[in-house]
């Protein structure tokens, strides 16, 4: 069946924006063509590539993505996917030399060249610092979880395209940032602030005496659910669920530090020329 949603053209319940849809086609199609030249087989980070790629699908083009237009709490599935889910398994990929090298050799000859630009350098290495990259996507998920800011998504595609290629670009950055294994102290603290204050947000929305979000619960009728039981049950996800995964993250990396820290200790302790301590 084919129809206008307010998100965009869709069939069968798979959205059709353009906006979309060619940024996932090409991207998928230049890691192919760069895995390809690199004449490299399968391998762990292409399974993360295509895992991640396909979450994001998954997440916005196919019906699920009608399913949270309707109801908050799929809604903060959809989120949490983007975030948790397919952003730190593109990080795991590495995937940008394979995508540099799916591009025409002019291009990448030009992209390269850019890359190197002191100016672009700079700007990198600020928003990459771990600290930037874990306020940056603070204040992103609470700027959109601003009642009238969300609610604003639902009757405006421009503003909800926004708010996917926000979550999605801040979580790129944060994981990127805090995925080197010298890191592995501060990856631990940062995700465990990260998983400390979206759960506090998560609690908020879960334990509200009234609606916040009128527009985001509008259908939840549909599901046999009250406006504030749908609010509440989007809350406990980004709550526990997600907290669960940023929980889990934070293990990892105690893990890596605590690994790391059983052979560096020892030479920390001799004083030597240029030793001067720190992560």
């Amino acid at each position: 069946m084919n129809g206008c949603g307010a998100h965009g053209h869709e069939i069968a319940g798979y959205l059709l924006d353009p906006w979309l849809i060619v940024p996932l086609v090409v991207s998928l199609g230049l890691y192919l063509s760069g895995w390809s030249r690199l004449g490299w087989g399968l391998h762990r980070r292409a399974v993360c590539y295509l895992l991640a790629w396909s979450t994001l699908v998954a997440a916005l083009v196919t019906p699920f993505h009608e399913l949270a237009e309707r109801s908050f709490a799929f809604h903060m599935v959809e989120h949490e996917i983007i975030m948790a889910v397919s952003a730190p398994l593109f990080v795991a990929a590495r995937p940008y030399g394979v995508l540099l090298w799916g591009l025409p050799e002019t291009l990448r000859a030009r992209f390269a060249h850019a890359l190197r630009r002191e100016v672009v350098r700079d700007v990198w290495r600020f928003l990459c610092l771990p600290l930037t990259a874990t306020l940056l996507q603070g204040a992103v998920i609470w700027l959109w979880h601003v009642p009238s800011v969300f609610d604003a998504t639902v009757n405006s595609l421009p503003v909800h395209r926004w708010q996917h290629l926000s979550f999605l670009v801040s979580a790129l950055l944060f994981w990127y940032a805090i995925a080197p294994a010298y890191r592995a102290g501060q990856a631990m603290a940062y995700v465990f602030f990260t998983m400390l204050h979206t759960s506090i947000l998560g609690a908020l929305l879960a334990l509200a005496p009234r609606v916040l979000y009128p527009m985001q619960t509008l259908h939840a009728g549909e599901w046999g659910s009250s406006a504030l039981e749908d609010q509440q049950l989007a809350g406990m996800l980004m709550w526990v669920p997600a907290g669960t995964i940023y929980a889990g993250a934070a293990l990892f990396y105690a893990i890596r530090w605590i690994r790391s820290g059983s052979h560096a200790v020892p030479q920390a302790l001799i004083p030597s020329r240029g030793n001067h301590g720190g992560l």
